[in-house]
């Protein structure tokens, strides 16, 4: 059995630690491959080899770190088909779903091949006689990400790519469910010219995680995963000096106007409630029909889509399944005790997924999708994010009603608006209490060059991932003023010192 260490040095590297986490193949619910979780000394070493790489890694020519990462991307683009299908095994996303994540992640490396642009300072000539003054975006030093099993590949790349093209170095700790690809991805950039000891990966567990929150030579921390979590993170990591972005978790709503394209609508629901069997912290987890009669037209075209809905293996000949399995059977299980508390507080289940069986696939960890109906803000499928694919639907009267139920979450990642009235959608963008909003988009992640991220507890930190914001929180500012002339002052001056 193929058992994972890590990536130390530009070398990989087997763990002592002698404990390991079981890595499988949700389709099949079968062992693939074991990951060793690293100690603390080992973490540590990580970080020290970071350490060390940096000085030189940071004075290299920002235009030098853009070629590197011009060639992981393209190294990236030759070996898409062999990561997604790495992604699809370890996580149980569908195929083609893990090649769009691999696009998503790509826009970000993208971006990473601006630096030269994106790192340049300010200049003012002459704010005195003879004084100018400039501001340098200088690199932080050694920076953590630690990261969930959703997205194997892209959101590591929301962190170190920017991360590394302004200079810094990294240390990463995966998943420890889906750590092959982010290994994978460590190859590429050393073959794109990446030197030893830049990019580093320590597979683990809280151990690490600890390390990586405490340690004096680690400046910045970017995290993704629950809230809990995520505020854990924040918190530790602030009491000890760091830089922090953690985003946390989601309950995403998409309100339907009576005047909604209502095609439009169900079809935008089925994907964003249901790609990647729902554990996507953008995943559209409630609907908030408006108005008498929009729920039961909603309804009535979800229904027929729901009972279409192919659910099966990532890797199949022939065209893809829309949802594979999820990610473990704990959170299988996890799952069917939330509809079973939504069956158990009222909600009306129209569409009940817990008893899918695949055929040939009976051990793997699949679910089918699940609707609720007449869901309210008191019950517990409301209120808590489930990361799978249940869809619940909480009915308004009104716009405003629609309004004041979104922004009383307690969560503020993304939400949409669909409608035809452009009224209405300007006034939702403007009133509504989220970070990024959607209107006739069901899924509004903004693109590498804008930066995503939610208000409320879906975020802690005042930076968002990637975009303009991943360049601020990977960089911290110097101001320098200048003067050349031939003055030469005799006496000292104890006043504030003034331009003249």
């Amino acid at each position: 059995m193929r058992v994972i260490g890590n990536y130390i040095n530009g070398e990989l590297k087997a763990s002592e630690s002698g404990r390991e986490s079981v890595i499988f193949n949700p389709a099949t619910g079968e062992q693939v491959a074991a990951v060793s979780l690293s100690t603390a000394e080992e973490t540590n070493h990580a970080i020290d080899v970071a350490a060390k790489a940096f000085p030189a890694w940071s004075n290299t020519s920002s235009v030098k770190r853009a070629r590197v990462m011009f060639k992981f991307k393209e190294l990236l683009e030759q070996h898409a088909d062999e990561l997604a299908e790495v992604i699809s095994i370890e996580h149980g996303k569908v195929f083609s779903d893990a090649k769009g994540e691999l696009t998503r992640g790509l826009e970000v490396v993208e971006f990473a091949c601006g630096i030269p642009h994106l790192q340049k300072g300010e200049k003012s000539m002459n704010v005195g006689t003879g004084v100018d003054s400039w501001s340098q975006m200088m690199p932080l030093g050694v920076c953590a990400g630690i990261v969930p099993f959703n997205f194997p590949a892209m959101v590591p790349m929301w962190m170190f790519p920017v991360a590394i093209a302004c200079g810094n170095t990294f240390v990463l700790k995966p998943s420890e469910k889906v750590p092959s690809a982010v290994m994978r991805m460590a190859e590429l950039l050393k073959e794109a010219g990446l030197p030893d000891g830049v990019f580093n990966i320590v597979n683990g567990d809280r151990d690490a995680v600890d390390v990586m929150l405490t340690h004096p030579q680690v400046e910045a921390i970017s995290f993704v995963g629950s809230t809990p979590v995520a505020e854990y993170i924040y918190t530790r990591g602030s009491q000890h000096g760091k830089r922090v972005q953690a985003l946390g978790g989601a309950k995403n709503h998409m309100v339907i106007m009576p005047d909604a394209d209502m095609d439009a609508a169900a079809n935008a629901l089925m994907g964003a409630a249901y790609g990647a069997a729902g554990e996507r912290c953008m995943a559209i987890s409630v609907a908030v029909p408006v108005g008498e009669g929009t729920a039961e037209k909603l309804v009535e075209k979800l229904l027929p889509k729901l009972e279409a809905l192919r659910v099966g293996p990532g890797i199949v000949e022939g065209p893809d399944n829309d949802m594979g399995a999820v990610i473990s059977k704990e959170h299988r299980d996890n799952i069917h005790s939330y509809v079973d508390k939504g069956v158990e507080e009222g909600a009306k289940l129209l569409v009940d997924g817990r008893d899918l069986k695949i055929p040939g696939h009976e051990n793997g960890f699949f679910i089918g999708g699940s609707l609720f109906d007449h869901v309210t803000p008191e019950m517990t499928i409301y209120k808590e994010e489930i990361f799978g694919p249940v869809l619940c639907i909480a009915r308004v009267n009104s716009f405003s009603e629609a309004v004041e139920l979104v922004n009383a979450h307690e969560y503020g990642n993304g939400v949409a608006l669909f409608t035809s009235d452009g009224k209405s959608a300007r006034e939702f963008a403007q009133h509504i209490q989220v970070g990024m909003v959607g209107i006739n988009v069901p899924v509004p992640v903004p693109m590498a060059f804008h930066s995503f991220g939610g208000w409320k507890r879906s975020l802690f930190g005042p930076l968002h991932m990637h975009g303009p914001d991943g360049v601020r929180f990977y960089t911290r500012m110097k101001m320098v003023t200048s003067r050349w002339n031939d003055h030469d002052p005799s006496d000292s001056a104890f006043t504030m010192p003034t331009m003249k």
